[in-house]
């Protein structure tokens, strides 16, 4: 009865062996396979098709204060003190805990606030730290006032391609993805687009040598043309190269009381998202619902979900009824009401 146990015993134990090594030898690129599914599964299930990022622009006037009163004196400023034109209770040094404050931990810095820092890298060093301190990170740079990258004069804009590059430098230090720049100049929409693509092209060989993205947002002009700024993208053709589509700038002519041309925003927006490296949502009302009366949020990331864009949404406040604070948070509240329903 013993040797019968030990002989049962004995081939039971071999089988178990043998399957053991089945297990682990033969299907052990599958099971290998099926855990690296199954646990980039569970990275994406815990990573949203959209995050949220906030525009420095959304707190112009709280960083700026009475200076903007008058855009000629602030321009003035901007080129020859460029930190008196700081007159608001707010420093931009804060920035990034302050953004921490709306529960935001990635932000869009505005190149204005820092023109009188962008050689001080002492500044910058106590501002990486901040943004260390608070968890929070930059996205990218949006850069005005450098010039045109559409300038018909050829020397003017190497000038304004240059310009740039202590930019490009910074985003690079920061650890941001980009920069935003603008696709202005003067002329015909084909010379315009013309120099933009010259401009542009410059610009993104220093860019990439950087690490760093080039995206053109719809600004103004042509550029708020959707298929003039999309036929910009086809030419230049780089894959540093590409779009920040925001929700509102689509006025291509204005007038003393405002604007008198504008591209339908739903089309345009359509047309640059095959090319986006970021999306900008532009809020200025609300109604009693929370919805932005200008642009249907849920319209308009229906068409950025539908282009297969994935990534940040950054909130740009720019209305006159709520307060900075409040817009922001409505914003914030939209947006994140748009996400679910999507």
């Amino acid at each position: 009865m013993n040797r019968q146990y030990f002989r049962v015993a004995s081939f039971m134990l071999a089988i178990a062996s043998i399957m053991l090594v089945s297990c682990n030898t033969g299907s052990k690129s599958q099971a290998g396979k099926s855990a690296g599914a199954e646990q980039t599964d569970l990275t994406e299930e815990k990573t949203p098709d959209f995050q949220i990022s906030l525009a420095q622009w959304s707190l112009h006037n709280a960083f700026f204060g009475p200076a903007l009163k008058d855009w000629d004196s602030f321009s003035r400023m901007l080129k020859e003190s460029p930190d008196d034109v700081l007159q608001g209770e707010l420093d931009p040094v804060d920035f990034p805990e302050i953004a921490a404050g709306y529960g935001i931990y990635t932000i869009e810095l505005v190149n204005t606030f820092y023109f009188g820092k962008v050689g001080d890298d002492d500044y910058w060093k106590r501002f990486k730290q901040k943004c260390g301190d608070a968890g929070v990170n930059v996205g990218l740079i949006m850069c005005d006032a450098l010039g045109d990258l559409g300038d018909a004069d050829p020397e003017a804009r190497q000038q304004t391609v240059e310009n740039h590059y202590p930019w490009v430098d910074k985003a690079a230090y920061l650890g941001a993805r980009s920069i935003r720049v603008n696709a202005a100049g003067e002329g015909t929409m084909e010379e315009v687009a013309a120099n933009v693509v010259d401009g542009l092209t410059k610009l993104a060989e220093y860019g990439a040598s950087r690490g760093i993205n080039i995206i053109v947002e719809n600004h103004g002009g042509y550029s708020s043309n959707g298929a003039w700024l999309a036929g910009i993208m086809e030419q230049v053709a780089m894959d540093n190269v590409g779009t920040l589509p925001d929700f509102g700038n689509f006025c291509i002519e204005r007038g003393p009381d405002g604007c008198i041309k504008e591209y339908d925003r739903y089309k345009g927006i359509a047309e640059l998202m095959p090319y986006a490296k970021g999306v900008s949502a532009k809020s200025h009302i609300f109604d009693e619902n929370g919805n932005e009366v200008e642009s249907d949020f849920f319209r308009i990331m229906k068409i950025v979900r539908d282009a297969g864009f994935k990534g940040y949404v950054g909130i740009e406040f720019e209305g006159g009824q709520l307060s900075e604070d409040e817009g922001i948070r409505a914003t914030k509240a939209l947006l994140e009401k748009v996400f679910k329903e999507l």
